[in-house]
């Protein structure tokens, strides 16, 4: 009793209309609203980009344990964080893969930007660059994000092919045992959404386990529980010093812009539904971003990309959580979760198990696409080209490098030049710069 009453000090339960019972339970729906990312964060960065899987594993759940905690002690917001959606893929395709960087210069680029961030945190720069930014790009970025994601997520699931005639064709062979599961759990996932399931891509990864189990497509575990693996093979591997090559600017830029305007937006989103914005401002934003900032710092260390804000939280906070409470349970469960890591080793191994969490994460991010001005075409172009240019090209940085160029021209052409942010004027010159002298991003 006396240990609950100094929580309900701590957090101001009375303030903010709750308890600990309640704020437990949102915790728990929080977490599984996000859980998917303890298989698919070390199957993008484990299988995919070369890394250890266990390490990637343990690294992901103690980062967003880190992180998740720091937003609940430090700022009491019942906001949850871990390897973030899209800069992992950006991480794993366009970086490690597409461009040759080893992973551990990757984790260097990450780490730098956690530093970045936190300094622009401090200095409270991090608000102009945020104004600076036309409200049209920042959509068009999170819209093609989700696009590149949900492409990984059909790729990997073998139900888009390479194609000699069209580059890419939907597979003629999907009766076979992969996409057929795959189209199973996507069709899964998509039921239990509709009927307001709360962790609805969770229970459609483990639905689509189950059935893959039941039909020899996906092996058995042997145990359900262990000792977590060792994270030894990637703690502390960040090649900083290789980071910090010209090279790697739109690199480092492109895992910033993602990550601050992914917090920022969850951060107002989450705040705004539990009520907590004041006078249209959010109290303690100065802590709250620099939790994410040591979250992402801590998770390169570790060894795992970006760390920042969940969306998903929003379902903790329709289950009553108003407090800190809710983060620390959810940091709580993420450590936990280790000890699972033979049903992760078998599950996240399987692409159909995976994929339909990445379509799904996609869709949900397409939800952008209405925030866009398509009446004005100054507004538009950038935006479309934006998000276009991120599947086709196989990379959200160049997809953001050609939005931040065009936007600027086509301010400049409509007569609206003065309307364009001196920042983005350098911005699109620096970009310029890296195409001329530097080739693609």
């Amino acid at each position: 009793m006396e240990r609950s009453s100094i929580l309900a000090r701590y957090f101001r339960f009375n303030e903010h209309g709750t308890n600990l019972r309640t704020e437990i339970l949102a915790g728990a729906t929080t977490f599984l609203t996000m859980a998917y990312i303890l298989l698919v964060n070390p199957f993008l960065l484990g299988n995919e980009a070369g890394m250890d899987f266990g390490a990637v594993f343990v690294a992901t759940a103690v980062a967003a344990a880190i992180g998740t905690l720091l937003m609940g002690v430090l700022a009491n917001y019942p906001i949850a964080l871990a390897p973030g959606m899209g800069l992992n893929a950006y991480f794993t395709y366009t970086v490690v893969l597409g461009m040759g960087v080893p992973w551990q210069t990757a984790l260097g680029a990450v780490f730098v930007s956690g530093v970045v961030f936190l300094i622009l945190t401090v200095t409270k720069l991090r608000e102009m660059i945020i104004n600076a930014i036309p409200t049209g790009l920042k959509h068009a970025v999170t819209a093609g994000i989700g696009l590149f994601i949900a492409f990984i997520g059909l790729k990997n699931a073998e139900l888009i092919v390479p194609s000699e005639a069209t580059t890419v064709a939907l597979n003629e062979n999907l009766m076979q045992p992969g996409p057929l599961l795959t189209l199973f759990g996507l069709v899964l996932t998509v039921l239990l959404m509709i009927r307001g399931v709360k962790g609805a891509v969770f229970f459609g990864m483990i639905g689509t386990a189950l059935v893959g189990m039941a039909f020899g497509v996906v092996g058995v575990p042997s145990q359900i529980f262990s000792a977590p693996p060792s994270v030894t093979p990637t703690l502390m591997q960040m090649d900083i010093m290789g980071a910090l090559e010209l090279g790697f600017f739109a690199i480092i830029f492109a895992f910033i812009f993602v990550d601050m305007f992914d917090t920022a937006g969850t951060l107002v989103g989450v705040a705004n539904q539990a009520g907590l914005m004041k006078e249209n401002k959010l109290p303690r934003a100065g802590r709250a971003l620099t939790a994410d900032s040591i979250a992402t710092m801590s998770g390169a260390a570790l060894g795992t990309s970006t760390v920042t804000s969940y969306v998903e939280s929003t379902a903790g906070v329709a289950s009553g959580g108003r407090t800190g409470m809710t983060a620390v349970t959810v940091a709580g469960c993420f450590l936990l979760s280790i000890f699972f890591f033979p049903l992760v080793e078998t599950f996240a191994s399987v692409a159909a198990i995976t994929s339909p969490a990445l379509i799904i994460v996609g869709v949900l991010m397409a939800s952008s696409f209405k925030q866009i001005e398509w009446g004005d075409l100054s507004e538009a172009v950038p935006s479309f080209l934006t998000f276009l240019m991120m599947p086709l090209a196989f990379s959200i940085a160049t997809g953001i490098a050609i939005g931040f160029i065009l936007y600027p021209l086509a301010k400049i052409f409509a007569g609206k030049a003065k309307n364009v942010h001196p920042i983005l004027y350098v911005l699109a010159i620096i970009f310029i710069a890296r195409f001329v002298f530097l080739g693609s991003i």
